[in-house]
């Protein structure tokens, strides 16, 4: 499909300027003629990466879509609108008006420690949001931070590299890790499980480029990068820049190291290391796009700006009346049809609500409410809500095991699914120990053996053994599926190519 300038998207967006290419798709400004403001819309082709798998793209991306704009953060680009359009997707963002951190370091070398400091602060503040919900970004690299113009930072693109890394295919058909491979850790790079230590770790990479003027591992191919990930200590900045000081320079080293548990807890743990090194509050350079700015006066007006009248008192608030008790009946005939056209976050809330007087009505234990917490534990899921799924998961699980016993199928999904919970808030022992707490009642044919449940629990076993640094383990793990899904179901099996991709690519960078 050609794109060109003065083209309409979803008969509202009417492209204007197109300002980045890539393997993808591209990104235009555009003006949203409905509220007549600037906008800038990413268009993606998933055909371009996905084969035929483009369908399951398009539908990931408009969830990750809708779960990411959720996140509520001054650092984070807001999501107006995305969606379908022919062979595209569709992303409306926020217009952004500032400089990459890409072009913002080019125009500043040396680029200042203390704007380096500033950025990473930024980025931490923004990532424990992001993390919180949980979201891991994936692709945190200098073209997707801009440098607004009062120095605040803001981050690009948070969603869709989760889209294209999908958990099911870690490396393309032709072998390449997609993504940034300067900046990917090496966990996501050999299909291991993903989590905020994964974020931490490109951002390590990020301060080193700023403080050093240049990644700390390149090379000519991807695999040469990933090599180096996985086997060369970084350079430390002090040889290269010896004003940086000493804090700095063992913060940034913390940040690179390989196995992902010995990396800090939390972003919100990295900008308390840095917080010291923040400049003190005062007079703000001057330069453009000083992104100490916020830190030197924190929200402070802009001088040539208007004051903003001061607001009038509110109107006082009439006392509503009592509620009246909720009709559970009417309330689940609404989930239903939210559900079924997709506005899955009211469902949630809905659910939610409904379940203390449903318990009241029929009983806390009885079929109705017990559906209901089924429903709202799957719908909570389905949400990205994982966090508050968690322990509804492991309760039904717990409850299920007591009434039918702990090889009851029912309570192993429940425990399944609350392992997946653990797996996405990036809590990647415990995932793994609940994983192997169940696989030997999925290859129990005699209490509910389920081949494919457990060739995706030995799967997610051996990714999560990537994630954990145990390489070994998880190339032995893997190995051992390969042989038995293709002895049950053939070579040319997508979970057989998936496993073999990831077992060459692990071959080879062994050593």
């Amino acid at each position: 499909m050609s794109v060109a300038a003065g083209r309409v998207v979803a008969g509202r967006y009417e492209l204007s300027t197109l300002i980045g290419q890539g393997g993808m798709g591209q990104v235009w400004t555009a003006y949203d003629q409905r509220l007549d403001r600037r906008v800038a819309v990413k268009l993606l082709r998933p055909d371009k990466v996905a084969g035929q798998e483009a369908d399951e793209l398009r539908r990931r991306f408009v969830r990750e879509c809708r779960v990411t704009a959720q996140v509520d953060h001054p650092g984070l680009v807001t999501v107006h609108d995305a969606g379908s359009e022919g062979e595209e997707l569709f992303l409306v963002m926020q217009y952004v008006d500032g400089a990459d951190l890409a072009d913002h370091l080019a125009e500043h070398d040396p680029y200042p420690w203390p704007w380096a400091v500033a950025v990473a602060a930024q980025l931490c503040a923004v990532l424990s949001a992001v993390h919180a919900v949980p979201i891991v970004h994936r692709d945190l690299k200098p073209r997707n931070v801009m440098v607004k113009q009062d120095g605040t930072v803001t981050v690009l693109d948070l969603g869709v590299a989760s889209v294209i890394d999908a958990d099911t295919t870690r490396l393309t058909h032709t072998g390449t890790p997609i993504g940034s491979p300067a900046y990917m850790a090496p966990e996501q790079a050999m299909g291991g499980a993903v989590g905020p230590y994964t974020d931490l770790y490109a951002l390590g990479i990020l301060l080193h480029e700023l403080l050093s003027g240049d990644v700390p591992f390149s090379g000519s191919t991807a695999l040469g990068v990933l090599h180096r990930h996985l086997y060369e200590p970084p350079l430390p900045v002090r040889r290269l820049r010896p004003e940086v000081p000493e804090a700095l320079e063992a913060l940034v080293l913390r940040r690179l190291t390989k196995d992902p548990q010995h990396r800090p807890a939390s972003a919100q743990e990295v900008y308390e290391d840095l917080e010291p090194l923040l400049p003190a509050r005062g007079t703000p350079t001057g330069s453009p796009l000083d992104p100490t700015r916020p830190f030197l006066r924190p929200h402070a007006p802009w001088p040539d700006r208007a004051r903003t009248p001061a607001p009038q008192p509110a109107p006082a608030t009439p006392v509503p009346p009592p509620a009246e008790k909720p009709d559970v009946a009417r309330a689940v005939d609404e989930v239903k049809r939210l559900l079924g056209e997709g506005r899955i976050t009211q469902a949630v809330d809905i659910l939610g609500a409904i379940l203390p007087a449903a318990a009241e009505q029929h009983g806390e234990h009885s079929p109705v409410v017990r559906t209901l917490r089924k429903q709202y534990a799957a719908t909570l899921m389905d949400d990205g809500q994982y966090r508050r799924a968690l322990p509804e998961l492991r309760r039904l699980a717990d409850e299920r095991a007591a009434e039918a016993g702990q090889a009851d199928p029912q309570s192993l999904r429940f425990r399944f699914d609350a392992a997946q919970c653990l797996e996405q808030l990036g809590e990647p022992a415990a995932a793994l120990a609940e994983y192997r707490a169940l696989l030997p009642y999925y290859e129990n044919q005699y209490v509910s053996g389920d081949p494919q449940l457990a060739h995706d629990v030995r799967r997610r076993i051996g990714h999560l053994l990537l994630a954990l640094g145990d390489r070994p383990a998880a190339h032995d793990t893997l190995a051992r599926l390969l042989l038995d899904v293709e002895r049950l179901h053939g070579p040319g099996h997508p979970l057989a190519g998936e496993v073999r991709r990831t077992l060459q690519w692990l071959g080879q960078v062994r050593g």
